[in-house]
């Protein structure tokens, strides 16, 4: 194959699979090697501003998946394999955190810009969770791309949380919101704490019948809030979080289509119309 045959200036892997990994590092003739790995390779997902040195889950001992559960895991046993195989200085491994933005399928970062933009009733309530104490941390994947690139032009050896910088929820709404384009005064918040949700069958994060981007899970606590600080000293440059919202939104826009994560309109007039 002329693949093989070939000398590359860099190769950019993304997979999840460590026989993949390991048969291109075998077969594959690179100057450098960056492997695009994830935030659930750490054990710790309680400590806010975790780092680098962070704590991983044990790396799988297989050489694929036999489910999602295996997904950390086999992202820690890819990473050693090109560690192992190029070191520190020729490697770089990027432990991408939520991506947003353009072409986000999952609709995490999606939904709150839509439902701003095109709310469920006429008087224009958004149902919010209370956002007291927690963060939002999304990297938009144009910044992420351009980054990647950049590592790889420059050769930027090491370990890096490719990460957004951790907002407060409520400045993460108040972006939503000015992507919308709508103002302030023409969307009131309705708010119902976290028992109320969970009771009444509101999933927290992602997924359809959620509240997206809400994470109030204690034990998850560091999961929105790692330190991004290595990366933006290697050159990591991160566009304004209402950039972000803006283009997820005029991804979902485009297709004429409500995200795959968050609540139906008919499911949000409903609960809205629920006693507090």
């Amino acid at each position: 194959m002329r693949l093989l045959e070939e000398s590359w200036d860099a190769v950019v892997d993304v997979s999840m699979t460590p026989g993949q990994v390991r048969r291109s590092l075998r077969d594959l003739r690179t100057r450098h090697y960056a492997f695009v790995s994830t935030g659930s390779v750490y054990a710790d997902t309680t400590t806010p501003g975790l780092t680098e040195e962070g704590p991983l889950l044990p790396p799988l001992d297989s050489d694929a998946m036999t489910s999602t559960s295996e997904y950390g895991p086999a992202k820690v046993a890819c990473e050693r394999l090109v560690l192992d195989a190029f070191g520190w200085e020729a490697a770089t491994i990027v432990r991408a955190g939520l991506i947003g933005g353009d072409g986000d399928t999952s609709g995490r970062s999606g939904y709150w810009p839509w439902r701003f933009a095109h709310p469920s009733g006429a008087d224009g309530c958004v149902l919010v969770p209370p956002a007291e104490g927690l963060t939002v941390q999304l990297i938009d994947v144009r910044d992420l791309a351009a980054w990647i690139v950049h590592v790889v032009e420059h050769r930027v050896g090491g370990v890096f949380n490719a990460v957004g910088d951790a907002v407060p929820f409520a400045d993460a709404l108040d972006a939503a919101r000015d992507a919308s384009g709508v103002g302030a005064s023409e969307r009131t918040l309705v708010t119902r704490d976290g028992d109320w949700l969970r009771a009444n069958d509101v999933a927290p994060w992602a997924g359809p019948g959620s509240l997206p981007l809400w994470l109030d899970d204690p034990d998850r606590a560091g999961f929105p809030a790692r330190s991004n600080a290595a990366a933006t000293a290697a050159g990591l440059t991160l566009r304004p979080l209402a950039d972000t919202f803006r283009a997820a939104l005029a991804y979902h826009d485009a297709r004429g289509e409500a995200p795959a994560s968050g609540l139906s309109d008919e499911r949000e007039r409903e609960l809205l119309a629920l006693p507090a």
